[in-house]
């Protein structure tokens, strides 16, 4: 059996799945990962807790697929994008914990440097935004003692946690990154597709500390030969969105998906076009193939499953997510119960660091299942925001391909579609994020010669079509923009 093996470190969990050569999962280990707060808007995590659960995970996924490290042709890495380490070249020993993609502690920064937006936007296609690595990398330099220094004289390293996992895969021998990951720093330029001086220079962040930037199927090296009995190449990094795009085999001009894991990210392919948003979208990476570059149009939401966590773990609403779908079927409607899940500001297209949460339209009647079901609802309002702005910017998608682990939730998908009044389409394999990296690793391996080739593999599981007058669809979506309306600060 040929065999490929995908890493997939997400925010909230770590995970390793084995696929055959035709995408189906043949062996898998996950392990959660826990996320601190230390200040209100700040989120950290330990790095080296990350490459921990990803050592015990490789070796578990291998263990359940019943295979070796001579078995696997190759390891493609995809991970949460814009989170934030520096370590150590020395001692690969971190100097302050990741800060994560979530975290807004650079606000303040981002609100004073706010008229340098346009100009940031034309070189990196992003936003001025607590968001993205360079302004996280500047806050570690200038807080940890001695940190900036070290930086201008070549002792430390910054990755993406995708460069920290190769990094440590390697033995220390590889500090690289992909162009998608490299598109999320805010210090890429993705039309040169190459760090940028006037970036470096503006966020002050030393040339020193960045990796070197390839492909998203190229030759990464190879596993340190102790790790797991055994050498295995290295043949794929894209970051979880741009993966997924791959595993979504969205690979002509105008497919579009949308994953919904933590956050809920949209992507449209647009080719060889370096598309600028009208509305506030942002412009990235889709990946880098043989030096060719295809870009996409993406919409960024913060909190999707997350508000179900924090539905389980903060409220203790629920005890696992698995319980939403009956909830959201007990009751006809939400009463005009809304919640607002901007618990970390609000994304795109509204790019707003200061919100804050809320639930709104409380009455005496209201209880669990209205808050539950209106958590479910927020994912699908929160991406007819998106496909709004996707509409006005681009062209109108005729359907939507969706994966991630809340589409498993027939309820949520087909209010997906009522609310987007087009099909919704699930995938036979939803794990997209984590085939993407394992086709990519595929292609640098020889498993797979073309994306034709990785095109043919796809097939449809389930198709959602809307079902919902269109005349309440709307009626709710505009109840959604009123509450939106009632948390934003800018």
């Amino acid at each position: 059996m040929t065999a490929l093996l995908a890493i997939d470190q997400g925010t909230t969990s770590t995970r390793a799945i084995v696929f055959d050569r035709q995408g189906r999962k043949r062996g898998v280990s996950q392990q959660e990962l826990p996320q601190s707060y230390p200040q209100p808007g700040w989120v950290e995590h330990d790095a080296q807790r990350i490459w921990q659960d990803t050592l015990a995970c490789v070796k578990g996924a291998l263990a359940d697929a019943k295979l070796s490290a001579r078995d696997i042709a190759a390891i493609g890495i995809t991970n949460q994008r814009e989170t934030t380490v520096l370590w150590e070249r020395a001692s690969g020993r971190p100097i302050h914990p990741a800060i994560v993609w979530q975290d807004r502690r650079t606000s303040d920064f981002c609100k004073q440097h706010e008229s340098r937006s346009n100009w940031l936007s034309d070189k990196t296609g992003l936003l001025l935004d607590p968001y993205f690595s360079a302004t996280k990398i500047a806050w570690i330099l200038d807080q940890v003692p001695g940190a900036r220094a070290r930086a201008e004289a070549g002792e430390l390293a910054f990755g993406t946690i995708d460069s920290w996992l190769l990094w440590n895969l390697s033995g220390g021998k590889l500090h690289a990154t992909d162009a998608t990951n490299a598109s999320r720093t805010a210090l890429f330029n993705i039309r040169t597709q190459d760090w940028d001086e006037e970036l470096l220079s503006f966020f002050k962040v030393p040339r020193a500390l960045l990796p070197e930037v390839r492909d998203s199927a190229a030759d990464y090296g190879s596993t340190a030969p102790e790790l797991f009995g055994g050498a295995i190449r290295i043949g794929g990094i894209a970051g979880d969105q741009q993966a997924a795009t791959v595993g979504q085999a969205c690979f002509s001009p105008g497919m579009i998906k949308s994953t919904y894991g933590t956050g809920c990210f949209m992507v449209l392919n647009t080719g060889g076009d370096f598309v600028r948003s009208r509305n506030r979208l942002l412009s990235t990476v889709a990946y880098r193939l043989d030096g060719k570059t295809t870009y996409a149009l993406e919409g960024a939401i913060f909190v999707a499953g997350a508000a179900v966590q924090w539905l389980r773990d903060a409220v203790q609403l629920i005890r696992g997510a698995a319980e939403t779908e009956a909830l959201a079927r007990s009751i006809t409607d939400t009463q005009g119960v809304y919640l607002v899940p901007a618990f970390t500001g609000l994304g795109a297209p509204y790019w707003d660091p200061q919100a804050r949460g809320a639930v709104l339209g409380l009455t005496r009647d209201s209880g669990i299942a209205h808050i539950v079901r209106a958590a479910l609802e927020s994912v699908c309002y929160q991406t007819r925001d998106l496909m709004n702005a996707m509409a006005q910017d681009s062209i109108v998608p005729t359907e939507l391909r969706v994966d991630g682990g809340m589409v498993v939730n027939d309820w949520l998908t087909q209010f997906l579609s009522d609310m987007l009044k087009i099909p919704v389409i699930r995938p036979q394999t939803v794990e997209t994020t984590a085939l993407g990296a394992a086709f990519l690793a595929g292609l640098q391996a020889g498993v797979y010669q073309s994306l034709e080739e990785i095109s043919a593999l796809w097939g449809v599981e389930r198709r959602f079509a809307p079902g919902l007058d269109a005349g309440k669809a709307d009626q709710l979506y505009a109840g959604w923009l009123d509450a939106v309306q009632r948390v934003k600060c800018s």
